[in-house]
């Protein structure tokens, strides 16, 4: 007969191994990067920052980069990635198989956007070099008024842009933004292009000052490049959002550029209504 002290230390045994086992899978399902990384493990990796993950429901990154058709295997072009939202899942994706260029922000149309470029490319290049295992096989380039090399000629598969349309329009450089994801696109590439919708019923502003761009003036944008419209995706659309605020797009989360002002009437508005835009780069 076992003893009551002998059954007490085969229980924590088996009880230790059954944890170190469960936690043990846990770290092989969700590493910075693997060979068997799927989409779904990169959007769901908990490395990802809180601030990240809790914006997932407005952003839907699995079903947006799953209608582009990002794989593990792919080389992606990243423009302008701001805090790095994308990054945080496109690097360990990518890390194994595929390629990956970010474009950080360059040149703009003023002083005060060159400024903030800065700021913004400081913090990035921050987060990349404080994690060198999950973003050292990250390709660095620059993307901004008159400089367009975002990745080699003919390279990659996709150029996914996410929420920076409205910018290029108001510094004066959008046509020049598609000739270069144009140049950048292997025949049969993709373009994914994501932005703020504006109102069907409202003449584009061509500056966007308030932050909105017409869908079908996106379109027409790209196809004026060469590209061909290859469908739309409303996985991010919002009907609460009449893109009519008193501070633009900004009025809304989450920037509350109004600060406490009719807060919550904006916190249940949510983020904006966004159009989820796929193009084409013609085989021939």
């Amino acid at each position: 007969m076992i003893g009551l002290s002998t059954r007490s230390s085969a229980a924590t045994f088996w009880t230790a191994l059954t944890l170190a086992s469960v936690f043990s899978g846990l770290l092989a399902s969700v590493p910075a990067a693997s060979p068997d990384l799927t989409l779904y493990a990169a959007v769901n990796n908990p490395a990802r920052s809180v601030r990240f993950l809790a914006r997932d429901k407005a952003r839907h990154p699995l079903e947006e980069l799953t209608f582009f058709g990002v794989e593990p295997q792919s080389t992606v072009v990243e423009i302008w990635p701001g805090g790095g939202y994308w990054t945080e899942i496109l690097a360990p994706l990518l890390h194994d198989h595929g390629g990956y260029y970010v474009a950080l922000q360059g040149k703009g149309g003023s002083e005060t956007a060159d400024a903030e470029a800065g700021k913004l490319n400081a913090l990035f290049r921050g987060k990349i070099e404080a994690d060198p295992a999950t973003y050292g096989k990250l390709t660095p380039t620059i993307f901004g008024f008159g400089q367009g090399e975002i990745a080699p000629p003919g390279s990659a598969d996709f150029v996914l842009s996410f929420r920076n349309l409205h910018n290029w329009l108001k510094d004066g450089f959008a046509q020049e933004a598609f000739a270069d994801f144009y140049r950048a696109l292997k025949p049969g590439g993709v373009l994914g292009l994501e932005d703020h919708r504006g109102q069907r019923d409202t003449p584009q502003d061509p500056k966007a000052e308030d932050g909105y761009v017409r869908q079908d003036y996106a379109i027409a944008l790209a196809e004026k490049a060469g590209f061909v419209f290859a469908g739309s995706s409303e996985i991010n659309a919002n009907l609460k959002d009449t893109a009519n605020w008193p501070k633009g797009v900004w009025t809304l989360a989450p920037t509350f550029r109004l600060g406490d002002q009719d807060r919550a009437k904006y916190e249940a508005i949510g983020e904006a209504d966004n159009f989820v835009l796929k193009f084409r780069k013609p085989t021939q």
